[in-house]
Order: structure tokens, then sequence, then C-alpha cells
């Protein structure tokens, strides 16, 4: 174990997100004095997955229970091996690691919730107490299991009003009444403007410079925002799954008929009204996640809102999920709350995560 007080952590935490952009890893110190948290950022980094990787987790829903299992597996030791290169040449040995995984299911009205690469894999190869499945505990007291970010932006980013993940989906945690914290997915986002970036060979719509060169359907803008899931109320998260049976049939229908740059210009500008709607009248809204370096989106938000935003530097921007992951590893450990009922639906709130622990596995 590195030397230090029983009152701070270094933790590495791992994020795999919807948009398959590659796994993010960032190594904190996180130090608890005077009843309050901060983070100190050691060593971030983004490894982008090659085709075999990306494809794989993309088909992953459609394996059988066997398939799902050896890919668990197999994407476990691919962890482990991104962490052990990662820390190769870092002076710092973490004490803990917070993998999120990736998610392949998510169906939480089901009972269950799926993330991948396998934690027992992950601590045995490493050498490094590991803390995985975060969710299901969440999902089995009838919660979403989303979003497990609202802890991190209430204890370590407290002083805005509202924190936004602007990612495969844009989510945010706000504050209510008093101090409590309401959060939940609002739409999704680089999920479809990957998508449809990819359908003329791009990764991902640059600065929103595809979307800034087309223009609005009417029709289909209409047709977006009457989606059942705005109007629900509550607890609420989406997945994958939602993306392809309520998203991508509608904007494939409108690709038959009008050019993807309108397409992809009225997915942006639906997005941008979802989520300006969602933000608090006042205050700072901090954005983070990939969608806050799509300056097209950006101005579209701020057209719609009259709130301040803050963008913040591109480390925090890109790194800010890993982070909170590493973060609720060291809750998870410590034995305290790390889910919050008021935003996953739950009957309680749960200290959430499995505790793989490397001396068991000696």
């Amino acid at each position: 174990m590195s030397e230090h007080s029983e009152q701070s952590y270094f933790s590495l935490g791992l994020m795999s997100g919807t948009s398959l952009d590659g796994l993010d890893l960032c190594l904190s110190e996180f130090i608890y004095e005077s009843n309050s948290w901060k983070y100190r950022i050691i060593k971030t980094e983004t490894i982008p997955y090659n085709e075999k990787w990306r494809n794989d987790l993309a088909n992953a829903i459609n394996l059988n229970w066997s398939e799902l299992l050896t890919l668990d597996y197999k994407y476990g030791l691919y962890l482990s091996q991104v962490i052990l290169s990662f820390l190769q040449n870092t002076e710092v040995t973490p004490d803990l690691i917070g993998s999120h995984g990736h998610t392949v299911h998510h169906k939480p009205d089901k009972g269950y919730t799926i993330q991948i690469g396998n934690g027992h894999q992950v601590a045995l190869k490493t050498g490094v107490d590991t803390v995985y499945d975060f969710r299901s505990l969440d999902v089995s007291k009838g919660g979403q299991g989303a979003p497990l970010v609202p802890i991190g932006d209430k204890l370590l980013f407290s002083n805005y009003n509202a924190c936004v993940n602007l990612g495969g989906f844009a989510n945010l945690s706000k504050k209510d009444q008093g101090e409590t914290i309401r959060a939940y997915d609002i739409c999704a986002l680089n999920t479809v403007l990957n998508y449809l970036a990819s359908l003329v060979g791009l990764d991902y719509d640059e600065n929103g410079n595809l979307a800034s060169s087309g223009k609005d359907i009417p029709n289909l803008l209409e047709e977006l925002e009457s989606l059942a899931y705005y109007s629900e109320t509550g607890p609420k998260s989406l997945g994958i799954e939602w993306v392809k049976s309520s998203i991508l049939p509608i904007v494939n229908n409108y690709l038959k008929e009008y050019p993807l740059k309108d397409v992809i210009h009225t997915y942006t500008n639906h997005a941008a009204k979802a989520i300006a709607r969602e933000l608090p009248s006042i205050g700072q809204c901090l954005f983070t996640g990939g969608g806050a370096f799509n300056n097209y989106l950006i101005s579209k938000i701020n057209t719609y809102n009259n709130g301040k935003i803050e963008i913040p530097g591109d480390q925090l921007i890109s790194f800010k999920e890993a982070l909170i992951f590493g973060f609720l590893a060291v809750l998870r450990k410590r034995n305290e709350i790390n889910v919050l009922s008021s935003v996953t639906g739950a009957t309680e709130n749960t200290s959430s995560g499995v505790i793989v622990s490397k001396n068991d596995l000696i």
C-alpha cells in the first residue's frame, strides 16, 4: 500500500461509455479532512478501442449467455493489461480500482443490469483491490441503477448548482430544495450523433461542423420531442436498447428523404433543447463529457438557456466520470453511501459494488 494517512486514498477509476470511444483511466488521490472530500488528479489516459474491441462490445447485446460470459472474461483480461501498462511508469500505486465495466444490458424494469469486465480477473492480474458491479444492488432494491455520478457531484463538486455530463447519453444532477440531489438521463446524445457521423466515415462530428452545415427538419424535431420518455417523471434512465428501439428507426426513416447533414443538425438541436429545459435558471452549471467539445452543441444550449454554463479544462471534461468511479470505490471500501436513492428511486441509499480483495485471490 502507498504511504499516506488513513483519510487519504489513491484510487484508479475506469469508465467505458456507450459511445465506444475508448477506455478512460483516471488515477487520483482522495483526501477526507474537515468533514469534506478533496481530490487531486495524478494521471489520466484514454485508450481508444481497436476495431475488434469496438465491434465486440457493440455486438455484445446480441450474444447468448455463454458467449457473454466468455466476453466478460476476455474483457476483464483486457482491462488488466491496460491497467498494468498505464501504471508502468507511474510512481503511485493505487490502493483501489473502481471499474465501471462496459454496459451490455440495462433493464432495471426487469430487475437486472449487466456490465462486463470480470472484476476478479482485474484484481488477480493487477494485484490491486477492485470494486465493480456498482449498479446491481440498487436495481435489486427497486432502483434504476443509474445515475451513479451524483454522489460525486454532491461531495466533490458541491459549488455548482448542476453538473451535466454530455456522453453517450446526456445526464445531469442538480440541487433541489435544500441539499436534495435530483438526477436522471435527459436524452441520448453521442450514441446517436456518433452513429450519424459514422455514416459518412467519421468517428464523431468534430465541433459539430456537420450539424452546423445543415438545417432543421420540423417534422423530425416534432417526432423526437413527442417521445414518451420526455414526459415521464421521477427517477428515470436510458440504455442503448432504447436508442435502438426508439431513436434509430426514426432517424433512419428520415435519412431516406433528407440529407444526413439536416438529420444530424435536427438531432443536435433536439438534444440542445432537451438539455436546456432541464437546467436550473440560476447558478453555475458544470459541463463535462465528450459533448462539451462540440462547440455547435454548446452554442445551441446557450441559445435556449439563461443559466451560466462553465466548461472546465480538457482533463476534467474527459475524465470526470472515471474520476468519480475511483471515488465510488473509496466510498464502498469505507462502507459509506455511494448510490443515492433520491436519484435512482431505490427503497434506500446503498454502499454498492462488489469488492474483490487481492488477498482473497492468493
